[in-house]
């Protein structure tokens, strides 16, 4: 069923992006429309992964530079059956970490150095396995195709108010129709976008929650996450809001605009959901902590017991 929706979301995305373009140019602009959308979903497809990471200057480390981290996502990897990503560490103090990567066999893991701080192994690992479940389900891929598509459609809204402006009301969309078209046709694909969104991050986190065998380790991990990126900002974030879909809590402060909108369940309710799949599963994992001094003694989903004060200790 959670395919089904985004596949159907999806559809409307690409309607509305088809629509917006025969609003302007009639069926000659739908197939301009068209045309566009491929030529950049392809430029995104090959190179999506390395702009965003770019963007948010991560590096690369391996096994010499960050044994742990490295060490962390290649037993998770294992478990998830899938091959060896790459490794990102972000110099950023908001806790947090994203996916990308057109496939399993080209994907990047990238987590901030305040989630590394901040979180436990345990929930560092429950982090990393949600973002597995994203490269897993192919959501890197999709969540980046959506994002270009939504980005398209509101460049052809505002072409369609300066194309509108010298055309008449029987021969283009006319000028109260294109201002009401660049209003809406982007706000409709922020919504499907969002929708988008949301259902694979549920996907993600009952995947990811099965990945490493301890649902609440992922549930503490996104109640301090959530709770730090309200206080602690994410300035490239805040500059480059069509990235925010990709992290696994909303980087963004909302003391914008961003605050009417959200690309993320809510956070309750993801932790509800893991919850209700950890009594399923029979692995509580220890009740849900909101401490961030990050003590806990749990064994880890490798068999052997840590007691630490963070990923590393």
């Amino acid at each position: 069923m959670s395919y089904f929706k985004t596949a159907i979301l999806l559809a409307g995305l690409t309607g509305l992006f088809m629509g917006v373009g025969y609003l302007i140019g009639g069926a000659s602009g739908a197939m301009i429309a068209l045309v566009i959308a491929a030529a950049t979903n392809i430029f995104a497809y090959w190179n999506s992964d390395r702009m965003v990471l770019s963007m948010y200057g991560a590096h690369e480390v391996d096994r010499n530079s960050a044994p742990d981290l490295v060490h962390l996502v290649a037993e998770l990897a294992g478990r998830a059956g899938l091959p060896m990503p790459r490794v990102f560490v972000m110099d950023e103090a908001q806790p947090n970490a994203f996916a990308t990567g057109r496939n399993p066999q080209n994907a990047a893991v990238a987590v901030t150095t305040g989630l590394m701080q901040s979180l436990s192994r345990e929930e560092l690992a429950g982090v990393i396995a949600h973002e597995l479940a994203h490269i897993k389900n192919h959501d890197t891929l999709l969540m980046t195709i959506t994002a270009t598509i939504a980005g398209a459609i509101s460049m052809l809204a505002q072409f369609g108010m300066f194309f509108g402006g010298h055309r008449d009301n029987n021969s283009g969309p006319g000028v109260i129709g294109s201002i009401a078209m660049m209003i809406l046709a982007p706000l409709g694909a922020m919504l499907v976008q969002m929708a988008i969104s949301r259902t694979r991050e549920y996907a993600a986190d009952d995947m990811g929650a099965r990945i490493c065998g301890q649902p609440m380790w992922l549930a503490s991990a996104l109640a301090k996450i959530a709770g730090a990126a309200h206080v602690v900002p994410n300035p490239e974030a805040e500059r480059n809001p069509a990235t925010a879909h990709m992290f696994i809590i909303n980087p963004l402060s909302g003391h914008g605009m961003d605050n009417l909108f959200t690309t993320h369940p809510s956070t309750e309710n993801r932790i509800a959901a893991l919850q209700q799949l950890a009594g399923e599963m029979g692995a509580h994992g220890g009740t849900l902590s909101t401490n961030t001094s990050g003590n806990y003694l749990r064994h880890s989903p490798w068999g052997r017991p840590s007691a630490s004060r963070g990923p590393w200790g």
